[in-house]
């Protein structure tokens, strides 16, 4: 199992930081969780189209994590490579209701000539693949916000945006990597960690790693230092299990 990141920002425009988003590679199989602006040329430049992708997840539905699944169906379908094999996209509540809305504005992106299946994972879901489990729930964010928890002999959870959330807790707890939404060192916004209560989840769910992401600006001022297990994501950083 491997993981690497296309994205570790927001939508604060960054040279060095784009929105958040990870592909995770797992029984052979490229899955894509959240799909924020320029993911489809991100995924480009790393050598990787976007018919190479099996499963896209969606923590929610924010501009910075969804905005590029239009040009994913889009490229699916007039791409150099018409996509041929199945798409699973997993988001949480509402998520049938967000691709309808989608197709209302953008007819073009309905497939063609592959199979493309919903799955709503509202939260507590568990989903066989192969041979992996992807587990969600639902954390402090937005109404249909989830955390990811994908496992095979490794296991990798994705916080998605969110405070501090028990249920995070309980999908994290001992997991080999915690990518974690920390968005500010210090200051306190709703819906959104910090170092200090991003603590409180590392230590209830004593995590093997933590990799903090979803990084604002202010992060380009942090003078402080990060212990282990603490490590600070960057675009195209790639981390084996």
């Amino acid at each position: 199992m491997k993981v690497k990141i296309l994205g570790s920002g927001t939508l604060n425009p960054s040279m060095e930081r784009g929105s958040p988003s990870y592909l995770v590679t797992v029984d052979g199989l490229n899955i894509l969780v959240d799909i924020g602006p320029a993911v489809v040329k991100r995924l480009f430049e790393y050598g990787i189209s976007a018919n190479d992708i099996d499963v896209i997840v969606v923590t929610h539905f924010h501009v910075d994590h969804t905005v590029d699944l239009s040009t994913f169906f889009f490229v699916s379908n007039y791409g150099v490579t018409e996509r041929t094999k199945p798409l699973l996209v997993v988001g949480g509540q509402g998520v049938h209701k967000f691709y309808r809305s989608l197709l209302r504005v953008y007819p073009w992106i309905k497939p063609k000539s592959y199979e493309l299946s919903l799955k709503s994972m509202s939260g507590g879901g568990i989903l066989q693949i192969g041979g992996f489990t992807m587990k969600t729930a639902r954390v402090n964010h937005n109404r249909e916000s989830i955390a990811l928890r994908i496992e095979a002999d490794k296991s990798i959870t994705f916080s998605g945006d969110t405070g501090y959330s028990k249920n995070l807790v309980r999908l994290s707890s001992g997991t080999d990597l915690l990518v974690v939404d920390c968005s500010f060192p210090e200051k306190k916004v709703k819906g959104h960690l910090n170092l200090a209560t991003l603590e409180r989840v590392a230590r209830e769910a004593q995590p093997k790693k933590v990799m903090l992401s979803h990084l604002y600006p202010e992060w380009d001022e942090f003078r402080g230092v990060l212990y282990s297990p603490y490590l600070l994501a960057e675009d195209g950083l790639e981390v084996e299990l």
